[in-house]
């Protein structure tokens, strides 16, 4: 029987058992062990995505737990320790002759087994396969193709951000000048858009749209996320929703665009908004960061308006609890210890639950949190948008 699990697939790993660097941007204290922990007491998260499991020693770090049956490997794909399952993934920079700029993908593979195969693989295109986001030295189309002989799936991640993302900067006006859309199982929104804003593009119209945190701290995991209906929590139960045969996409929660770092088209010196690409009329900077908004825009009208849209699962505009104002860290904890982690209280908990352990303004904020009608000033330049008080 079918049931529904709350999943982000993009989760980087800071540092191995070791103490050494795997996301060099991610914090030292989202290691193996603590994202399962966290997910799981904290966060309420059933399904991780770890995309930093071709670096050896993680994948040496699983063959340790697997042997002190900290986690098993499940028969469907992924590793689980009875409550969370984390599927095995490689975030990878493309950027070949055929790439206007570098591209970051996401790629998952079933097994462990299948995850030390490619890493054998594609230790022979990059310069330090112990890292996080290598470019590799061959074509997309050929990255596609081993994915897809090993039995994984492939994802380009974040599409729209300005930098390293496949419309950012990686095309000019579609995904067919680097890679074989047949081969491509999702598409990654990131934060500075939503379903509303990709869906414009002809060429999307048929993939599933993930909502992913993207987390470089323990914090940020489930920063968006997706509930999925699922024949079972594992790699294959995915794979089937993804192609809508066994399972499905149920609904997307992910930040309001306009609280991403890239929304609106900015002076990255003042933060200005600027209808130039050139210079700031404010400032005179020539440091102007284009906004997705307006790149999906540019996009939409090289590839002309689709005919039709397709019918999708919805999106609810839902931020992290500590964005909620006036919800500091020591009420954030009291609210976890008493009402189980942060999907029971963004979805489950009532108000007057919710009034016995914090004001009832915070009450009343995160019951709009849980709809989507928080009120948010845009971001953009690399800037976060915020939550208005």
């Amino acid at each position: 029987m079918s049931k529904t699990y709350y999943a982000d697939l993009h989760v980087h790993i800071g540092q191995t058992k070791q103490g050494n660097a795997v996301k060099i941007s991610a914090s030292n204290n989202l290691t193996v062990r603590n994202i399962f922990e966290f997910a799981k007491n904290v966060k309420g998260i059933d399904l991780i995505g770890l995309i930093d499991t071709h670096s050896p020693e993680v994948l040496t770090e699983f063959d340790e737990m697997i042997k002190n049956k900290e986690i098993a490997e499940l028969e469907g794909g992924g590793l689980s320790n009875g409550e969370v399952t984390v599927l095995l993934g490689s975030e990878i920079e493309v950027y070949d002759s055929f790439c206007s700029g570098p591209i970051h993908v996401l790629c998952y593979f079933p097994t462990l087994e299948k995850m030390k195969q490619f890493t054998h693989w594609y230790q022979k295109y990059v310069k330090n396969p112990h890292l996080s986001s290598q470019r590799i030295y061959i074509d997309g189309v050929s990255l596609q193709h081993k994915v897809k002989q090993l039995d994984g799936l492939f994802v380009p991640a974040h599409v729209f951000t300005p930098f390293k993302s496949l419309y950012g900067k990686g095309v000019k006006s579609s995904l067919k000048e680097v890679f074989d859309p047949s081969l491509i199982d999702a598409i990654e929104l990131g934060l500075s858009s939503d379903t509303a804003m990709a869906q414009v593009i002809s060429e999307l119209q048929y993939y599933p749209f993930l909502t992913n945190s993207d987390a470089h701290s323990l914090e940020n995991i489930g920063r968006e996320y997706q509930k999925l209906l699922l024949s079972e929590r594992s790699f294959r139960g995915l794979a089937q929703a993804l192609a809508f045969n066994q399972g499905k996409l149920v609904c997307n929660y992910g930040l309001n665009p306009k609280l991403g770092k890239y929304y609106e088209t900015k002076c990255r010196q003042c933060g200005s908004i600027s209808q130039s690409l050139s210079h700031c009329h404010w400032c005179g900077s020539n440091k102007i960061i284009k906004g997705v908004s307006r790149r999906i825009n540019e996009i939409e009208q090289s590839q002309g308006r689709t005919s039709s849209i397709v019918e999708r699962p919805p999106y609810i505009h839902q931020v992290p609890l500590k964005y909620v104002p006036g919800l500091g860290p020591k009420m954030l904890a009291k609210l976890r210890k008493y009402l189980h982690h942060d999907m029971y209280i963004i979805h489950e908990a009532t108000e007057e639950d919710l009034n016995q352990l914090v004001s009832s303004n915070v009450a009343r904020q995160i019951i709009q949190l849980r709809k989507g009608e928080l009120q948010v000033v845009p971001g953009g330049a690399g800037q976060y948008g915020k939550v208005e008080k």
